[in-house]
């Protein structure tokens, strides 16, 4: 941490701890809570209607739902890569994006599982899947994983909280008695006693060695439900790998674009540096290379072959319908901020948010890519098909779905931000009393 000589414990909690809402929080927070409202609003006509009201059918049968999952489920696993991994290679300067990285990932994980149950039509057939499940099937095991990340997220969220909960409990005179309560419901076990800290390190470690692999399944797991269906694009064993590197970068992205966010919204510039830039900026580049290289071989592969059906797919996207989108996600997603931060001045803070949000951007329409032409380009040939089964767009429903899912992400984040410290005060005040002199 720059300067952090500077800086005495009262001074840190009092920078760190929770500040209530502005004027352009209370804009910000009303603004998701309306596009959530919509979408629900849109849900409930899906309810009342049916998928009728969607563009999906008979070949297009995942759209724009099932892009949003994939997406909510890569960007998620930036919780393991910052938390986890980092922490076990015990990375020191990762103290400042462990909390956010963590925030990231739950909310991202929730809303992944969420709209998997608005593709499916009717809620009640997530029991169905419950009581008539069967292993054999991917996706009973994508529904295994992602429950497992989902309470092994929450529960490493809660256990590295646990120090700053009691730092808040004590501290309710400068924030105030409103969440009293419910920190001391959180946590007023927690005494910081050594025998307490020994048991919240071994846990942590236990569930960041656990996490680690279960992350990687979750997104596997997810590109096997794409391998396994024969489909012109889909017909691959990269997937696994594929997947699981975009899953990175767009996850490392996500916590650029917060970082800058955050420290700029906070006046955190001494807490999240020049050098946590320069450092996330370096693992980007390495992520969007090892991405690219993947996407390269994703299509090399079947050009060289060049089976009627993949030429169709192929032909879509690199000159055909899709090209736009595909060259767009390509080049603003991987090459662009490749060129931005493989040198010393785009890893300043400015350029690393404008390539986090480039990246960011280009995933998601990577995951729109990976799903729609594919869907629209079966092995077996159309037959007595409706016009509109060759073609794809999402129906304002559709679209009022997927931002609402999107705003609902970022309204969690939101709300766990108000409610916790974004940076953890007491890992910083550690560190802080580690790098004063003997």
């Amino acid at each position: 941490m720059e300067n952090s000589i500077k800086y005495s414990e009262d001074k840190i909690i009092n920078d760190l701890l929770p500040q209530k809402f502005g004027r352009r929080g209370m804009i910000w927070t009303y603004s998701l809570i309306l596009i959530c409202c919509i979408g629900a609003f849109a849900y409930i006509q899906q309810l009342q209607k049916g998928l009728i009201v969607t563009n999906m059918g008979d070949y297009v049968s995942w759209g724009i739902y099932i892009s949003n999952f994939v997406f909510f489920v890569a960007i998620s696993l930036v919780g393991s890569l910052i938390t986890a991994i980092f922490r076990l290679a015990d990375v020191h300067w990762r103290t400042p994006l462990t909390r956010i990285s963590e925030m990231i990932a739950v909310s991202a994980i929730i809303f992944a599982a969420l709209i998997i149950v608005v593709d499916m039509g009717r809620p009640e057939r997530l029991f169905y899947l419950f009581i008539h499940g069967r292993l054999q099937s991917p996706i009973m095991w994508d529904v295994i994983v992602i429950s497992t990340y989902l309470i092994l997220s929450m529960f490493l969220l809660y256990v590295t909280l646990l120090p700053d909960i009691k730092i808040m409990i004590e501290a309710k005179d400068k924030i105030g008695n409103q969440f009293s309560k419910f920190y001391k419901f959180l946590g007023s076990f927690w005494k910081g006693s050594a025998a307490q800290e020994k048991i919240r390190d071994k846990i942590i470690t236990i569930l960041c060695i656990t996490i680690i692999p279960v992350a990687f399944c979750i997104h596997t797991v997810t590109s096997w439900l794409f391998a396994t269906t024969y489909r012109p694009g889909w017909d691959s064993t990269n997937f696994g790998a594929y997947f699981v590197s975009g899953a990175f970068l767009v996850g490392a992205g996500g916590v650029v674009v917060a970082m800058y966010v955050f420290r700029n919204v906070y006046k955190l510039e001494h807490y999240i540096t020049n050098r946590h830039f320069n450092n996330m900026g370096k693992i980007l580049v390495m992520l969007a290379l090892l991405y690219l290289y993947f996407n390269v071989n994703e299509y090399l592969v079947p050009a060289f072959k060049m089976k009627k059906p993949e030429e169709e797919h192929l032909a879509g996207l690199f000159a055909g319908e899709f090209a736009p989108m595909f060259w767009f996600a390509i080049f603003i997603g991987m090459i662009i901020p490749i060129f931005i931060l493989i040198f010393p001045k785009g890893r300043k803070p400015k350029p690393m948010f404008i390539a986090g949000v480039m990246v960011v951007i280009g995933a998601w329409f990577k995951r729109y890519l990976i799903v729609t032409p594919t869907m629209l380009h079966p092995f077996l040939p159309k037959y007595d098909s409706p016009e509109k089964f060759s073609h794809y767009f999402p129906s304002w429903q559709e679209w009022a779905i997927a931002f609402g899912s999107l705003a609902g992400v970022l309204l969690i984040i939101t709300i766990l931000v108000r409610l916790f410290p974004i940076i953890s005060i007491y890992k910083t005040v550690t560190d802080h009393e580690d790098e004063k002199p003997s």
